[in-house]
């Protein structure tokens, strides 16, 4: 326990987690207000028009509760990919792990609690940022003038537990590929490279080799949050990996979500454990 409360103790002071964050929290309020904002100037000009998607959802609770978890879970997977390689990077070129091996710590010991410490600072984002999202869905909803009735549905509410520790666990598992990439390449920019081609790479590989795309890690991490049978864009967020009929059902792509996060903390544990570490 004193090696996981003292990784913690680091990953609160790195500015990593703080940029990580500030980024995914920036860009979804500005979203979520800019449209609210953008609603009310189209009603008080009397125009708008028809269009195939309402933006008031985005501002219409209880709707936009699985509005902002979809861009929560979507987005953060990428930026918590891009945070488990710069945390597993620098243990290499800051020399931690190093230092942690003379001190008579065990390399997969460290690994592991290491990406333990990741983990916790991804749910503590997660939920800052779902928290601040809701705040700014109040203001958006206040400008854009539709009711906030809704904030308040009790099924909504009942059910938002379970679905925010599926999207940990789902964006956590895309965490644990960055943690392994980097840990690899030995390189925080290197693993945050390799991790961002990987990401964007499955995204357009879908378009060709959907059959076995629907199995790799950020497919299976999407289609694990979707709710519904009808759903087309589940609680991931959508993007690049929008759940189609041809994904795997919730339940089965949760399996692989299991896997792929066991698989790539196996892997950075074992290549830490041989490798050797220079300087």
């Amino acid at each position: 326990m004193r090696l996981f409360f003292s990784g913690l103790r680091k990953l609160v002071r790195r500015p990593a987690t703080w940029v990580t964050v500030g980024v995914l929290i920036g860009l979804l309020a500005l979203i979520i207000i800019a449209v609210g904002a953008g609603v009310n100037a189209r009603t008080a000009r009397g125009g708008g028009g028809a269009s195939a998607v309402d933006p008031k959802i985005l501002v219409t609770f209880p709707g936009a509760y699985d509005r902002i978890l979809q861009f929560v879970t979507g987005l953060g997977g990428l930026m918590a990919l891009l945070y488990g390689a710069a945390i597993a990077g620098s243990e290499w070129g800051w020399g931690t792990l190093k230092s942690a091996v003379a001190r008579g710590e065990s390399r997969i010991r460290y690994t592991l609690i290491s990406f333990a410490s990741v983990s916790v600072m991804i749910a503590f984002g997660i939920l800052l940022t779902f928290g601040v999202g809701v705040i700014a869905a109040i203001v958006g909803a206040h400008l854009a003038n539709v009711s906030t009735a809704g904030l308040s549905d009790s099924s909504t509410l009942n059910d938002l537990p379970l679905r925010l520790i599926k999207g940990w666990f789902a964006v956590v598992e895309e965490g644990a590929l960055g943690f392994a990439i980097a840990t690899l390449a030995r390189s925080q920019l290197a693993g945050i490279g390799v991790g961002i081609a990987f990401y964007f790479g499955e995204g357009f590989a879908t378009l060709f080799l959907p059959d076995v795309v629907k199995y790799l890690p950020f497919s299976v991490a999407n289609a694990s949050l979707v709710t519904t049978p009808a759903t087309t864009t589940g609680a991931g967020g959508g993007g690049l990996f929008s759940a189609t009929g041809n994904a795997l059902p919730a339940d089965q792509a949760a399996l692989f979500v299991a896997v792929w996060l066991i698989g790539a903390l196996v892997v950075a544990a074992f290549f830490a454990d041989r490798a050797e570490i220079a300087g």
